[in-house]
Protein backbone atom coordinates (compact mmCIF):
# COMPACT_ATOMS: atom_id res chain seq x y z
CA UNK A 1 0.00 0.00 0.00
CA UNK A 2 1.33 3.56 -0.68
CA UNK A 3 0.34 6.01 1.68
CA UNK A 4 0.29 9.53 0.01
CA UNK A 5 -0.14 12.81 2.38
CA UNK A 6 -0.96 15.45 -0.50
CA UNK A 7 -0.54 18.90 0.45
CA UNK A 8 -4.60 19.54 1.16
CA UNK A 9 -4.64 16.73 3.81
CA UNK A 10 -5.18 16.78 7.46
CA UNK A 11 -4.42 13.83 9.79
CA UNK A 12 -8.13 13.11 9.73
CA UNK A 13 -8.00 13.04 5.41
CA UNK A 14 -4.80 10.84 6.12
CA UNK A 15 -6.55 8.29 7.71
CA UNK A 16 -9.29 7.95 4.86
CA UNK A 17 -6.48 7.87 2.61
CA UNK A 18 -4.73 5.03 5.09
CA UNK A 19 -7.69 3.12 5.22
CA UNK A 20 -9.64 3.47 1.87
CA UNK A 21 -7.64 1.00 -0.24
CA UNK A 22 -8.08 -2.18 2.16
CA UNK A 23 -11.54 -1.14 2.69
CA UNK A 24 -12.68 -1.23 -0.41
CA UNK A 25 -10.79 -4.74 -0.88
CA UNK A 26 -12.62 -6.24 1.98
CA UNK A 27 -15.80 -4.98 1.40
CA UNK A 28 -15.89 -6.39 -2.22
CA UNK A 29 -15.04 -9.97 -1.05
CA UNK A 30 -17.57 -9.56 2.05
CA UNK A 31 -20.21 -7.95 -0.16
CA UNK A 32 -19.66 -11.10 -2.60
CA UNK A 33 -19.76 -14.01 0.19
CA UNK A 34 -22.68 -12.57 1.89
CA UNK A 35 -26.22 -11.20 1.60
CA UNK A 36 -27.48 -8.04 3.08
CA UNK A 37 -30.38 -6.87 4.00
CA UNK A 38 -32.84 -5.48 1.46
CA UNK A 39 -32.26 -1.81 1.79
CA UNK A 40 -33.34 1.59 -0.47
CA UNK A 41 -30.85 3.71 -1.70
CA UNK A 42 -30.97 7.14 -0.85
CA UNK A 43 -28.38 10.15 -2.91
CA UNK A 44 -26.60 11.95 -0.07
CA UNK A 45 -24.76 14.63 -0.75
CA UNK A 46 -21.03 14.82 1.23
CA UNK A 47 -18.82 17.50 1.71
CA UNK A 48 -15.58 16.44 3.13
CA UNK A 49 -13.45 19.52 4.33
CA UNK A 50 -10.03 18.83 4.03
CA UNK A 51 -7.21 21.04 5.81
CA UNK A 52 -3.24 21.24 5.54
CA UNK A 53 -1.37 19.15 8.13
CA UNK A 54 -0.48 21.11 11.63
CA UNK A 55 2.67 21.60 12.66
CA UNK A 56 3.90 21.47 15.98
CA UNK A 57 4.61 25.13 17.53
CA UNK A 58 7.60 26.18 19.29
CA UNK A 59 5.67 26.10 22.39
CA UNK A 60 6.11 22.79 24.73
CA UNK A 61 2.73 21.49 25.00
CA UNK A 62 0.70 23.15 22.23
CA UNK A 63 -0.38 22.67 18.79
CA UNK A 64 -1.07 25.63 16.40
CA UNK A 65 -4.73 23.84 15.95
CA UNK A 66 -5.20 24.22 19.81
CA UNK A 67 -4.73 20.83 20.66
CA UNK A 68 -2.37 19.98 23.68
CA UNK A 69 -0.02 17.59 23.48
CA UNK A 70 -0.16 16.34 27.42
CA UNK A 71 -3.78 16.59 27.52
CA UNK A 72 -4.01 13.38 24.68
CA UNK A 73 -1.02 11.66 26.34
CA UNK A 74 -2.57 11.53 29.45
CA UNK A 75 -6.22 11.10 29.05
CA UNK A 76 -6.34 7.34 30.07
CA UNK A 77 -4.71 8.02 32.96
CA UNK A 78 -7.86 9.28 34.48
CA UNK A 79 -9.39 5.81 34.77
CA UNK A 80 -8.23 2.52 36.03
CA UNK A 81 -7.88 -0.59 33.24
CA UNK A 82 -11.37 -2.03 34.90
CA UNK A 83 -14.49 -0.92 36.90
CA UNK A 84 -13.60 -2.67 39.98
CA UNK A 85 -10.33 -1.00 40.71
CA UNK A 86 -11.87 2.47 39.48
CA UNK A 87 -13.37 3.65 42.38
CA UNK A 88 -14.99 6.87 44.32
CA UNK A 89 -11.81 8.53 44.39
CA UNK A 90 -10.87 8.26 40.31
CA UNK A 91 -14.67 9.33 39.82
CA UNK A 92 -14.01 12.38 41.81
CA UNK A 93 -10.49 13.27 40.63
CA UNK A 94 -12.26 13.10 37.22
CA UNK A 95 -15.55 15.79 37.91
CA UNK A 96 -12.43 17.70 39.57
CA UNK A 97 -10.82 18.27 36.11
CA UNK A 98 -12.81 17.71 34.04
CA UNK A 99 -12.17 20.57 31.69
CA UNK A 100 -8.68 18.48 31.19
CA UNK A 101 -10.63 14.81 31.05
CA UNK A 102 -13.15 16.36 27.95
CA UNK A 103 -10.66 18.16 26.00
CA UNK A 104 -7.96 15.50 26.44
CA UNK A 105 -10.24 13.25 25.07
CA UNK A 106 -11.24 15.14 21.93
CA UNK A 107 -8.05 16.41 21.26
CA UNK A 108 -7.52 12.96 20.30
CA UNK A 109 -10.66 11.73 19.15
CA UNK A 110 -12.32 14.41 16.63
CA UNK A 111 -10.88 13.36 13.79
CA UNK A 112 -11.48 9.53 14.53
CA UNK A 113 -15.20 10.59 15.12
CA UNK A 114 -15.12 12.68 11.77
CA UNK A 115 -13.13 9.57 10.02
CA UNK A 116 -16.01 7.12 11.57
CA UNK A 117 -19.31 8.90 11.81
CA UNK A 118 -19.30 12.32 10.57
CA UNK A 119 -19.71 15.77 12.06
CA UNK A 120 -22.90 14.88 14.37
CA UNK A 121 -21.23 13.46 17.49
CA UNK A 122 -24.52 11.54 18.67
CA UNK A 123 -26.70 8.43 18.27
CA UNK A 124 -30.41 8.34 16.75
CA UNK A 125 -33.27 5.54 15.92
CA UNK A 126 -33.41 3.73 12.34
CA UNK A 127 -36.08 2.86 10.13
CA UNK A 128 -35.35 -0.39 7.88
CA UNK A 129 -33.57 1.42 4.74
CA UNK A 130 -32.62 4.23 6.10
CA UNK A 131 -29.25 6.03 5.48
CA UNK A 132 -26.95 6.73 8.53
CA UNK A 133 -27.03 10.21 7.68
CA UNK A 134 -30.09 10.45 7.19
CA UNK A 135 -31.10 9.00 10.63
CA UNK A 136 -28.80 11.67 12.20
CA UNK A 137 -30.45 14.51 10.11
CA UNK A 138 -33.89 13.27 11.51
CA UNK A 139 -32.99 13.17 14.67
CA UNK A 140 -31.81 16.19 14.99
CA UNK A 141 -34.95 17.61 12.83
CA UNK A 142 -37.22 15.87 15.29
CA UNK A 143 -35.64 17.71 18.89
CA UNK A 144 -36.02 21.39 16.83
CA UNK A 145 -39.61 20.14 15.94
CA UNK A 146 -40.44 19.26 19.44
CA UNK A 147 -38.90 22.55 20.75
CA UNK A 148 -40.82 24.88 17.50
CA UNK A 149 -37.56 26.49 16.69
CA UNK A 150 -38.02 28.78 13.95
CA UNK A 151 -36.93 32.10 12.33
CA UNK A 152 -35.72 34.50 14.54
CA UNK A 153 -35.04 32.58 17.89
CA UNK A 154 -31.58 32.67 19.20
CA UNK A 155 -30.41 29.53 19.95
CA UNK A 156 -27.80 28.54 22.05
CA UNK A 157 -26.16 24.67 21.09
CA UNK A 158 -24.60 23.65 24.45
CA UNK A 159 -21.36 21.89 23.70
CA UNK A 160 -21.70 21.51 19.52
CA UNK A 161 -18.46 19.66 18.54
CA UNK A 162 -17.58 20.86 15.21
CA UNK A 163 -21.07 22.05 14.37
CA UNK A 164 -23.34 19.09 12.57
CA UNK A 165 -26.29 19.37 14.51
CA UNK A 166 -26.16 23.51 14.41
CA UNK A 167 -25.57 23.76 11.00
CA UNK A 168 -28.68 21.20 10.56
CA UNK A 169 -30.84 22.57 13.26
CA UNK A 170 -30.51 26.00 11.21
CA UNK A 171 -31.08 24.69 8.03
CA UNK A 172 -34.36 23.31 9.11
CA UNK A 173 -35.46 25.70 11.36
CA UNK A 174 -34.24 28.87 10.17
CA UNK A 175 -33.49 30.09 13.79
CA UNK A 176 -29.68 31.71 14.26
CA UNK A 177 -27.91 28.93 15.93
CA UNK A 178 -24.92 29.72 18.43
CA UNK A 179 -22.87 26.59 19.44
CA UNK A 180 -20.75 27.27 22.38
CA UNK A 181 -17.53 24.60 23.28
CA UNK A 182 -14.59 24.48 25.26
CA UNK A 183 -12.20 22.52 23.21
CA UNK A 184 -10.48 25.15 20.86
CA UNK A 185 -9.57 22.42 18.30
CA UNK A 186 -13.46 22.07 17.74
CA UNK A 187 -14.15 25.52 17.49
CA UNK A 188 -11.61 25.53 14.76
CA UNK A 189 -12.74 23.34 12.58
CA UNK A 190 -16.41 24.24 13.19
CA UNK A 191 -16.28 27.61 11.91
CA UNK A 192 -14.31 26.14 8.42
CA UNK A 193 -17.37 23.95 7.89
CA UNK A 194 -19.78 26.43 8.41
CA UNK A 195 -17.65 28.89 6.67
CA UNK A 196 -17.77 26.24 3.53
CA UNK A 197 -21.62 25.32 3.94
CA UNK A 198 -21.78 29.25 3.74
CA UNK A 199 -23.76 29.45 7.36
CA UNK A 200 -21.79 31.81 9.03
CA UNK A 201 -23.81 34.24 8.79
CA UNK A 202 -26.43 32.33 10.74
CA UNK A 203 -24.62 29.63 12.57
CA UNK A 204 -21.70 30.77 15.06
CA UNK A 205 -19.53 29.18 17.50
CA UNK A 206 -17.33 30.50 20.54
CA UNK A 207 -15.40 29.05 22.80
CA UNK A 208 -16.96 28.87 26.29
CA UNK A 209 -17.35 26.63 29.57
CA UNK A 210 -20.46 25.48 29.57
CA UNK A 211 -20.52 25.70 33.34
CA UNK A 212 -20.36 29.48 33.34
CA UNK A 213 -22.77 30.54 30.82
CA UNK A 214 -24.38 33.12 32.35
CA UNK A 215 -20.77 34.75 32.56
CA UNK A 216 -20.02 34.62 29.02
CA UNK A 217 -23.81 35.58 27.39
CA UNK A 218 -25.42 37.23 30.42
CA UNK A 219 -28.80 36.22 31.95
CA UNK A 220 -31.89 36.11 29.57
CA UNK A 221 -29.90 36.23 26.45
CA UNK A 222 -31.85 32.75 24.29
CA UNK A 223 -34.77 32.07 23.04
CA UNK A 224 -34.35 28.32 23.42
CA UNK A 225 -31.30 26.41 23.90
CA UNK A 226 -30.59 22.71 22.91
CA UNK A 227 -28.25 20.07 24.20
CA UNK A 228 -27.81 16.69 21.69
CA UNK A 229 -25.10 14.05 24.44
CA UNK A 230 -22.93 17.05 25.56
CA UNK A 231 -24.27 17.88 29.16
CA UNK A 232 -23.56 13.98 30.29
CA UNK A 233 -19.44 15.59 30.44
CA UNK A 234 -20.64 18.23 33.01
CA UNK A 235 -19.49 17.38 36.20
CA UNK A 236 -22.91 17.96 37.58
CA UNK A 237 -26.03 18.08 35.64
CA UNK A 238 -27.32 21.02 38.72
CA UNK A 239 -24.28 22.88 37.61
CA UNK A 240 -24.95 22.95 33.54
CA UNK A 241 -28.75 22.98 33.65
CA UNK A 242 -28.23 25.79 36.61
CA UNK A 243 -26.47 27.66 34.09
CA UNK A 244 -28.55 26.81 30.95
CA UNK A 245 -31.89 28.03 33.15
CA UNK A 246 -30.18 31.73 33.52
CA UNK A 247 -29.13 32.56 29.87
CA UNK A 248 -32.57 31.98 28.99
CA UNK A 249 -35.13 34.54 28.24
CA UNK A 250 -38.14 34.67 30.40
CA UNK A 251 -41.17 34.00 28.02
CA UNK A 252 -40.74 33.02 25.06
CA UNK A 253 -44.27 30.95 24.86
CA UNK A 254 -44.86 28.81 21.91
CA UNK A 255 -48.21 26.88 21.07
CA UNK A 256 -47.85 22.89 21.46
CA UNK A 257 -50.30 20.05 20.82
CA UNK A 258 -50.83 19.26 24.45
CA UNK A 259 -54.13 16.98 24.09
CA UNK A 260 -56.34 16.06 20.93
CA UNK A 261 -58.71 18.53 21.77
CA UNK A 262 -56.40 21.30 22.56
CA UNK A 263 -53.77 23.49 22.04
CA UNK A 264 -52.08 24.95 25.04
CA UNK A 265 -49.12 27.47 25.48
CA UNK A 266 -45.93 26.10 27.19
CA UNK A 267 -42.63 27.45 27.87
CA UNK A 268 -40.39 24.93 25.65
CA UNK A 269 -37.19 27.15 26.03
CA UNK A 270 -34.87 24.13 26.62
CA UNK A 271 -34.66 20.49 24.79
CA UNK A 272 -32.19 17.38 25.63
CA UNK A 273 -30.57 14.09 24.93
CA UNK A 274 -29.32 13.08 27.68
CA UNK A 275 -27.09 10.31 28.18
CA UNK A 276 -27.97 8.14 30.71
CA UNK A 277 -27.90 4.62 32.89
CA UNK A 278 -31.45 3.65 32.66
CA UNK A 279 -33.74 2.44 35.41
CA UNK A 280 -32.32 -1.35 34.00
CA UNK A 281 -29.06 -0.47 35.16
CA UNK A 282 -27.81 -2.03 38.41
CA UNK A 283 -24.47 -0.56 39.92
CA UNK A 284 -24.22 -4.07 42.21
CA UNK A 285 -23.92 -5.41 39.22
CA UNK A 286 -20.28 -6.17 37.70
CA UNK A 287 -21.55 -7.10 34.26
CA UNK A 288 -23.39 -3.23 34.50
CA UNK A 289 -20.76 -1.61 36.25
CA UNK A 290 -18.57 -2.61 33.86
CA UNK A 291 -20.64 -1.63 31.03
CA UNK A 292 -20.70 2.05 32.75
CA UNK A 293 -16.53 2.18 33.12
CA UNK A 294 -16.30 1.58 29.08
CA UNK A 295 -18.76 3.93 28.64
CA UNK A 296 -16.38 6.18 30.24
CA UNK A 297 -13.02 6.02 29.41
CA UNK A 298 -14.45 5.60 26.09
CA UNK A 299 -16.11 8.94 25.58
CA UNK A 300 -14.43 11.27 27.74
CA UNK A 301 -17.29 11.04 30.34
CA UNK A 302 -16.11 12.00 33.99
CA UNK A 303 -19.29 9.89 35.36
CA UNK A 304 -22.29 8.24 34.15
CA UNK A 305 -25.26 8.82 36.06
CA UNK A 306 -29.10 7.74 35.86
CA UNK A 307 -31.93 8.86 34.29
CA UNK A 308 -33.32 9.50 37.85
CA UNK A 309 -30.57 11.99 38.61
CA UNK A 310 -30.81 13.88 35.41
CA UNK A 311 -34.68 14.16 36.19
CA UNK A 312 -34.22 15.35 39.66
CA UNK A 313 -31.66 17.90 38.70
CA UNK A 314 -33.62 19.66 36.08
CA UNK A 315 -36.70 20.35 38.36
CA UNK A 316 -34.07 21.33 41.55
CA UNK A 317 -32.73 23.82 39.42
CA UNK A 318 -36.31 25.21 38.50
CA UNK A 319 -37.24 23.23 35.31
CA UNK A 320 -40.72 22.42 34.27
CA UNK A 321 -40.73 18.99 32.43
CA UNK A 322 -43.30 18.94 29.73
CA UNK A 323 -42.19 16.20 27.78
CA UNK A 324 -39.94 13.30 28.60
CA UNK A 325 -39.41 10.08 26.52
CA UNK A 326 -36.59 7.23 26.29
CA UNK A 327 -36.74 7.01 22.27
CA UNK A 328 -34.36 3.59 22.54
CA UNK A 329 -37.21 1.85 24.45
CA UNK A 330 -39.30 2.35 21.20
CA UNK A 331 -39.98 -1.05 19.45
CA UNK A 332 -38.03 -0.24 16.90
CA UNK A 333 -36.74 -3.61 14.24
CA UNK A 334 -33.41 -1.76 13.98
CA UNK A 335 -31.14 -1.02 17.31
CA UNK A 336 -30.23 2.23 17.86
CA UNK A 337 -26.48 0.99 18.47
CA UNK A 338 -26.06 -1.12 15.36
CA UNK A 339 -23.34 0.27 13.10
CA UNK A 340 -21.42 0.00 16.33
CA UNK A 341 -21.78 -3.86 15.90
CA UNK A 342 -20.09 -3.41 13.08
CA UNK A 343 -21.71 -6.17 10.88
CA UNK A 344 -22.25 -4.87 7.16
CA UNK A 345 -24.53 -7.62 6.44
CA UNK A 346 -27.17 -4.82 8.65
CA UNK A 347 -26.06 -2.11 6.63
CA UNK A 348 -29.01 -0.23 5.27
CA UNK A 349 -27.89 1.66 2.17
CA UNK A 350 -24.78 0.97 0.24
CA UNK A 351 -22.79 4.05 1.46
CA UNK A 352 -23.90 2.80 5.10
CA UNK A 353 -21.74 -0.64 3.93
CA UNK A 354 -18.56 1.57 4.52
CA UNK A 355 -19.93 3.08 7.96
CA UNK A 356 -20.37 -0.16 9.57
CA UNK A 357 -17.28 -1.75 8.22
CA UNK A 358 -15.03 0.67 10.12
CA UNK A 359 -16.71 -0.27 13.10
CA UNK A 360 -16.10 -4.13 12.81
CA UNK A 361 -12.57 -5.66 13.37
CA UNK A 362 -10.75 -5.39 10.46
CA UNK A 363 -11.88 -1.54 10.22
CA UNK A 364 -10.62 -0.61 13.18
CA UNK A 365 -7.71 -2.65 12.91
CA UNK A 366 -6.73 -1.06 9.53
CA UNK A 367 -7.87 2.67 11.20
CA UNK A 368 -5.50 1.58 14.30
CA UNK A 369 -2.46 0.80 12.33
CA UNK A 370 -3.21 3.64 9.97
CA UNK A 371 -3.32 5.66 13.47
CA UNK A 372 -0.41 4.40 14.92
CA UNK A 373 1.77 5.57 11.80
CA UNK A 374 0.51 9.03 11.75
CA UNK A 375 1.21 9.04 15.61
CA UNK A 376 4.73 8.27 14.96
CA UNK A 377 5.95 10.52 11.91
CA UNK A 378 4.25 13.61 13.98
CA UNK A 379 0.35 13.65 12.27
CA UNK A 380 -1.41 13.42 15.35
CA UNK A 381 -0.57 13.91 19.36
CA UNK A 382 1.15 11.05 21.11
CA UNK A 383 -2.02 8.94 22.78
CA UNK A 384 -4.10 9.67 19.94
CA UNK A 385 -3.74 5.92 19.19
CA UNK A 386 -4.64 5.38 23.23
CA UNK A 387 -7.76 6.93 22.51
CA UNK A 388 -8.37 4.89 19.54
CA UNK A 389 -8.09 2.11 22.09
CA UNK A 390 -10.74 3.56 24.22
CA UNK A 391 -13.51 4.37 21.25
CA UNK A 392 -13.11 0.47 21.25
CA UNK A 393 -13.90 -0.54 24.30
CA UNK A 394 -16.67 2.02 24.36
CA UNK A 395 -18.20 0.32 21.00
CA UNK A 396 -18.55 -2.66 22.70
CA UNK A 397 -19.78 -1.31 26.02
CA UNK A 398 -21.93 0.30 24.45
CA UNK A 399 -23.37 -2.51 22.21
CA UNK A 400 -23.91 -4.27 25.43
CA UNK A 401 -25.24 -1.49 26.93
CA UNK A 402 -27.67 -1.63 24.33
CA UNK A 403 -28.41 -5.13 24.74
CA UNK A 404 -29.29 -5.00 28.27
CA UNK A 405 -31.54 -1.98 28.10
CA UNK A 406 -28.48 -0.43 30.84
CA UNK A 407 -27.52 2.35 29.05
CA UNK A 408 -28.86 4.75 26.56
CA UNK A 409 -28.15 7.78 24.68
CA UNK A 410 -31.21 9.07 23.71
CA UNK A 411 -33.25 9.93 26.79
CA UNK A 412 -35.81 12.93 25.46
CA UNK A 413 -36.66 15.97 27.37
CA UNK A 414 -38.64 19.16 26.82
CA UNK A 415 -38.25 22.07 29.92
CA UNK A 416 -39.71 25.11 30.44
CA UNK A 417 -39.62 27.47 33.69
Amino acid sequence: MNLRFRADFGPACAIREACSIAALVFLSWSVSTSTPNPSTIYTTEITIMVNAPKAITMGPDAWNDGRSKSRVANYTAFWEKDAEHDGDVHKANRVENYQDVINGYYDGATELYEYGWGQSFHFSRFYRGEAFAQSLARHEHYLSSMMKLKPGMRVLDVGCGVGGPAREIAIFSGAHVIGVNNNDFQIGRAQRYTQKAGLSSQVEFVKGDFMSLSEQFGEGTFDAVYAIEATVHAPTWEGVYGEILKVLKPGGIVSMPFSSKAAINLFVQFGVYEWCMTDAWDPSNPVHKEIAHGIEVGDGIPEMRTIQQARQALKTVGFKILHEEDLAARPDEIPWYYPLEGDIRKAQTAWDYLTVWRMSWSGKLITQTAVRILETVGFVPKGTFSIGEALKTASIALVRGGQEKASDSLFEQHLSY
